[in-house]
């Protein structure tokens, strides 16, 4: 484990990029600011954890860059009282971050060593409005839902359509959403009329899988 004035100064310097970058919502960076990223990383990449960079995990998966998170973060507009549903805890890192801004998180995992991992890791750092669940992400979690927001870590083809259902009504949904030629970072806004799809920026998630992947009935 790096020192702790070491992790005090690589936070406040990566809280510096990202105000750099364009991230302006002070609570999201605050969020970032208190959460530990080093007890989200493999041991040997615990001195790299401020680094704005993404970084291999278990099963084959990544820790998103810091940035991605906060951006990611932001463009689902939290302001304290939310019930937000996350498909792809990962290490847990994101759903730690939304947990510093929302009343309650509920985070699916398809991998069942990723979501057991990051259960107990939240667990440890005291984090209590998390709940994890092993399962596809794809059909969403009906019996917690109606949700105020959404967050995909992972790129699909498509936007789920369980999940949509999930939202309330201006409920917003944030996801990367594979283009064929690229991902392409997005905000969709539920409608009375349907979805409002706002385009943010290229990026580079992995794929979702599960039954996002079959061809729409």
């Amino acid at each position: 484990m790096p020192p702790a004035a070491d992790v005090v100064r690589a936070r406040a310097r990566l809280l510096d990029e990202l105000r750099l970058e364009g991230i302006r919502d002070a609570r999201v960076l605050d969020a970032v600011g208190r959460v530990p990223r080093e007890a989200f990383v493999r041991p040997e990449d615990r001195g790299r954890a401020y680094d704005n960079h993404a970084l291999p995990i278990a099963a084959g998966q990544t820790i998103s860059q810091p940035y991605v998170v906060a951006l990611m973060t932001e463009l689902l507009e939290l302001r304290g009282g939310e019930r937000v549903l996350e498909v792809g805890t990962g290490s847990g890192y994101q759903a730690a971050v939304l947990a510093a801004l929302v009343r309650d998180v509920y985070s699916i995992e398809i991998e069942p060593t990723l979501a057991d991992t990051a259960r107990q890791r939240l667990q440890r750092l005291g984090i209590g409005n998390v709940q994890v669940r092993t399962g596809d992400g794809f059909f969403g979690w009906p019996e917690a839902a109606p949700f105020d927001a959404v967050i995909i870590t992972a790129t699909a083809p498509r936007v789920p359509e369980r999940l949509v259902e999930q939202l309330k009504p201006d409920g917003r949904l944030v996801m990367p959403l594979d283009e064929g030629y690229q991902q392409t970072l997005i905000r969709a806004r539920k409608r009375p009329d349907g979805l409002a799809i706002e385009r943010v920026a290229g990026v580079l998630f992995v794929p979702m899988v599960g039954a996002v992947r079959r061809p729409t009935p």
